[in-house]
């Protein structure tokens, strides 16, 4: 019943992508009453009559109740054997004095040792702040709305109630104070070996939290999503190690100041930032190209599993009684080095789902955030191409989202391509069914799709086949062009482009095939050339108010006309941060100025929260 059920929704919304050919300028529909041919003239007093109409954002408001989620941190740490708790200081590479503690193998020395070992390259820590900043109020001269685009939204949909919206980011990108406070080295300490701008400070939100958060309450964002550092929590990374008790106590500063703002926190435990324990002696092994992603995140190290499930107990003990949402692995397509990769996350999601659910007794929800530029076929009415874009999106998604959604195995566009994955029997199917409360997707941009060889595909089949194809792993070609040779979209600084339309059919897609709730965990647009911009043209940054707003748009559409269950949407991100190589790709709805460290509201922002809030959302 479900097969059919999928099926025939699967048909429905496949009819959203339909090339039309059309002769004639585009019709009005909006225009139902004909005007008359000539217009009357006639001469009046002229005076000026326009005027600006000044608006101000509104504040999160001020929390009442509290709510709690699991039991508290004390009654509960626990469920976890040997934990013990220490701290650590700060790495200077230059500096003239060496720890003593050499027989201790957690001490100060040996955390030394791991960033000795690690040798980032071009390590400095050139930081504004050396210590939490408190935080100041807003002066309502930076709140002031931006003046309104001449075209807009023209719906008349509202939001469901308890629909989350929110901003999002990641510990390695806007944390700075890398090596200070005990955090030890992660793959982020050494992923870019060029001349790139790595500088090791990013936003410095380590020290400048409360004044990021705010910032963001007082927009009127509810929701604020960040990552947790591993390697703050456990510099050593293994099960029985030291806790970072500053890591801990800083975590938890976060959360109460999120909380004390009226917002809610939402958790992830792994956004790319593997600890370096993971790779061995030979840390260069970490720029292994993967079979499967971009990186390899050494996922499928053999202690990983044991070891990440661990920590997440002691995050969900210390954290989880005031956080209601987790997600455990950011994006992990991406950085899954092979087959065994898959089979270790996959797991490794189960077992913290498992924990949290039946052992911690969370009552919040959990989930994973993936990563899918929607792959839509160049041609619609091409066979091949639909085949082929099916191929992609089912490798992409399909081995995550079958077992842990479904209850089904692997689909065959993964298990016909990657030799070394891991086959489930009938025992893994059952225990990672339903380990996840709704499906977290960042969909950015759509990606056109067809087969290696165009219109046939048996080429699909070949390239699974063979381990040196250049169109491995997805086997298809991806373009960014449709048949009438045109771009699928606007495009931006790196590869995103502004497409909404196919945003729906994506919803579309996920919900009718995975049948479960979506959560739009990122999304966001970094508009062409604007790290070159001065300051005012970098904040009155209307095509990313166009992409947020159409984006939405799409997004009622798909709640109120195609009955497809939205329940959040997080923008990507709160401030122009560290994307993984540069500063250049300014993806933040706020500026950052690399040398103050100064925000400053950039149009988006405002004309975003002015939207969710004109549609019923708190």
């Amino acid at each position: 019943m479900a097969l059919l059920l999928q099926l025939v929704l699967g048909t429905v919304a496949l009819g959203q992508q339909v090339y039309i050919p059309a002769e004639g300028p585009t019709t009005r529909s909006q225009c139902s009453t004909p005007t008359s041919t000539q217009p009357a003239y006639s001469h009046t007093s002229f005076s000026y009559t326009l005027t600006e109409t000044v608006r101000y954002a509104t504040s999160v408001a001020s929390p009442t109740t509290t709510s709690t989620y699991a039991p508290p941190p004390a009654s509960v740490t626990s469920l976890i054997s040997s934990l013990s708790y220490t701290t650590w200081g700060r790495w200077d590479p230059n500096a003239t004095a060496s720890a003593n503690d050499t027989d201790n193998p957690y001490g100060e020395a040996a955390w030394t040792a791991l960033w000795e070992l690690a040798n980032p390259p071009n390590f400095t820590e050139t930081s504004v702040y050396s210590a939490t900043v408190s935080p100041t109020a807003i002066p309502s001269s930076e709140l002031v709305l931006p003046p309104r685009d001449y075209f807009g939204p023209t719906d008349c949909y509202n939001f469901p109630e308890g629909f989350a919206f929110g901003v999002a980011s990641s510990a390695s990108q806007i944390e700075g104070a890398t090596a200070q406070e005990g955090k030890s080295p992660s793959l982020m300490d050494i992923l870019v070996q060029d001349d790139r701008a790595k500088d090791y400070v990013t936003n410095e939100h380590y020290y400048y939290y409360k004044q990021d958060i705010e910032r963001v309450a007082a927009m009127g964002v509810k929701y604020f999503s960040f990552s947790i550092a591993w390697t703050r929590i456990l510099p050593f990374a293994l099960p029985g190690t030291p806790v970072n008790q500053q890591g801990i106590d800083h975590y938890n500063d976060v959360i109460n100041f999120i909380l004390e703002k009226g917002m809610v926190p939402e958790v992830t435990l792994l956004h790319f930032d593997t600890p370096l324990q993971f790779y061995g002696d030979n840390q260069s092994t970490a720029a292994d190209p993967p079979e499967i992603g971009y990186v390899n995140g050494a996922y499928q190290n053999e202690s990983f599993p044991d070891a990440f499930v661990n920590y997440a107990k002691v995050a969900m003990t210390h954290f989880a009684d005031r956080v209601p949402v987790w997600y455990t692995f950011n994006e992990p397509l991406l950085y899954s080095y092979n087959g065994v990769s898959i089979d270790h996350v996959i797991k490794s999601h189960a077992r913290v789902y498992h924990f949290y659910k039946e052992e911690l007794g969370g009552t919040g929800k959990l989930a994973l955030k993936f990563n899918n530029n929607f792959g839509v076929p160049r041609d619609p009415t091409s066979e091949a191409d639909i085949t082929a874009a099916d191929h992609f999106n089912s490798f992409q998604l399909g081995p995550f989202c079958n077992p842990i959604y479904l209850g089904l195995d692997y689909p065959d566009s993964f298990k016909s391509t990657i030799s070394d994955y891991v086959p489930l029997n009938a025992t893994d199917l059952a225990y990672l069914n339903g380990t996840a409360d709704f499906l977290g997707i960042d969909p950015y941009t759509a990606t056109v799709i067809a087969p290696p060889t165009p219109d046939s595909i048996d080429s699909i089949a070949s390239c699974a086949a063979n381990a040196s194809s250049p169109f491995r792993p997805y086997c298809v070609n991806q373009t960014t062009l449709t048949t009438t040779g045109w771009n699928v979209g606007y495009r931006s600084q790196s590869y995103v482009y502004l497409t909404p339309t196919y945003l729906r059919l994506y919803l579309n897609y996920l919900y009718n095939t995975f049948l479960t709730p979506i959560v739009i965990t990122e999304f966001g647009f970094p508009v062409f050339a604007e790290a070159t911009k001065d300051l005012p043209d970098q904040l009155f940054d209307t095509p990313r108010s166009l992409y947020y707003l159409s984006f939405m748009s799409e997004v009622l559409k798909s709640i109120w006309e195609d009955g497809v269950d939205v329940q959040g949407a997080f923008a990507w991100s709160f401030a122009d941060n560290w994307e993984f190589g540069d500063y250049d790709a300014h993806f933040g709805i706020q500026t950052v100025n690399r040398t103050t460290q100064e925000r400053g509201y950039k149009k988006s922002f405002f004309d975003f929260v002015d939207f969710m809030r004109a549609r019923g959302v708190e």
